[in-house]
């Protein structure tokens, strides 16, 4: 059974509340320092993918994982993507790490894990590679999992990266339906990222573009997400959620 301080931590981490929902861990880490550091590893890699802040407390948090399981391969080889995706300090290795870490999360890993792997995988492939035709299958799979389990948060996301491999009638809807279901699930900096991704794709005298750019970007001002504020007038590839 989820714990009230897991479920709080993770309905602040859905609102882009991440250094609250950390405190709360930390203050719960006080009696079971153990029992939620997968969750607070999550946290803190998702923090610094958005808001590219606290980068070693990330690594920090991931190395006290014990470092054979499937999650901690997936969150470091997430790191190392971020790096290369945003041009953070990337390491010479950051691009065979992050393949290496997929790979193992998507063959020891349970049902969950491997389809959030491959979708990860994916992303390397198609963001950093320009490889569509590699990266397609896995945003496939990713999908083919989120469906079959009801999974909304990795449907969204994996509608959304296969959007950008779609005519453009198709990528609008896939677009929508991705915006609609991150709603459902309150996932906020998720949204914006999505209300970003829509409107880059809408003609520049569509007034529901207008609309989306003023939203989104007051979300993203007040969650302090930079790559979010940077896109003010980019196209799609500058949003990769």
């Amino acid at each position: 059974m989820i714990t009230d301080t897991a479920y709080i931590a993770h309905r602040l981490r859905l609102l882009g509340e991440w250094d609250a929902a950390l405190a709360i861990l930390g203050q719960d880490a006080q009696d079971a320092p153990e029992t939620h550091a997968e969750l607070r590893a999550e946290t803190t890699v998702e923090r610094w993918m958005f808001q590219w802040s606290g980068h070693d407390e990330a690594e920090q948090a991931v190395a006290a994982l014990d470092q054979t399981s499937p999650a901690a391969r997936l969150l470091h080889a997430r790191l190392a993507y971020c790096r290369l995706l945003f041009n953070r300090d990337p390491r010479p290795d950051d691009r065979a790490a992050a393949e290496a870490g997929y790979r193992d999360a998507v063959r020891d890993g349970d049902d969950s894990t491997r389809a959030w792997a491959e979708f990860h995988w994916g992303c390397l492939l198609d963001n950093i590679d320009e490889n569509a035709g590699a990266a397609v299958p896995h945003f496939e799979t990713a999908l083919e999992f989120s469906v079959k389990h009801d999974d909304a948060a990795l449907e969204a996301i994996a509608i959304r990266h296969l959007s950008a491999h779609r005519e453009p009638a198709e990528r609008i809807r896939m677009l929508r339906r991705s915006l609609n279901l991150r709603a459902a699930l309150a996932a906020r900096p998720y949204i914006a990222a999505a209300q970003a991704t829509l409107a880059s794709e809408l003609p520049e005298d569509d007034p529901e573009r207008a609309e989306l750019i003023e939203i989104y970007l007051a979300a993203a001002e007040e969650m302090r997400i930079p790559w979010l504020l940077g896109g003010r007038t980019g196209t799609s590839e500058d949003f990769k959620d």
